[in-house]
């Protein structure tokens, strides 16, 4: 991993797809590697696959599949970052009475 990271600070690349590579690292590796992440997303889009909680905290997005009923999947995505439009109540019908 530190050869890639070194090789990506020489020359960035656009896009890096990076699957499980914190699964090896301990809790203070995992946060020092997303950090990095982070900091090297500025040249370089990652998409990471992964399963620990500190390396989904640094990330924009995520995409995951979770299945609440048995059988049945269901695809969810949140974006980190962008602030949400706030929901406008539904107009109210106005009833004249004479």
């Amino acid at each position: 991993m530190a050869l890639l990271m070194a090789i990506f600070k020489y020359q960035p690349s656009p896009f890096c797809v990076l699957d499980e590579v914190d699964a090896p690292l301990d809790e203070s590796n995992t946060v020092r590697l997303a950090r990095l992440i982070k900091e090297m997303s500025i040249e370089t889009q990652f998409v990471v696959i992964t399963h620990h909680k500190r390396t989904m905290e640094a990330a924009q997005t995520l995409y995951g599949v979770t299945m609440q009923e048995p059988g049945v999947s269901q695809l969810v995505s949140v974006r980190f970052g962008q602030p949400v439009p706030p929901v406008s109540p539904e107009p109210r019908m106005q009833v004249a009475t004479a």
